[in-house]
């Protein structure tokens, strides 16, 4: 199995990248910090289920969707 904050990172990218937002404009919308979006984005984060639950509100994808492989 992969690393889930890999997974959960690869994921986010894609989906913002499809909503057509900037890092900045995404952690804004999750109320967290651009670095720390940044990490979270290239998998050197280990990000709360809250945070996850946060990006995924702000990108308007279900939070099991941004969990797949």
């Amino acid at each position: 199995m992969r690393d889930l904050r890999t997974i959960f990172g690869k994921n986010v990218r894609r989906w913002r990248g499809q909503r057509r937002l900037t890092q900045e404009q995404l952690a804004f919308e999750a109320e967290i910090d651009l670095t720390y979006m940044g990490g979270i984005e290239r998998g050197k984060r280990n990000p709360s289920l809250m945070v996850m639950g946060r990006i995924a509100k702000a990108l308007s994808v279900p939070l099991p969707k941004l969990l797949s492989d």
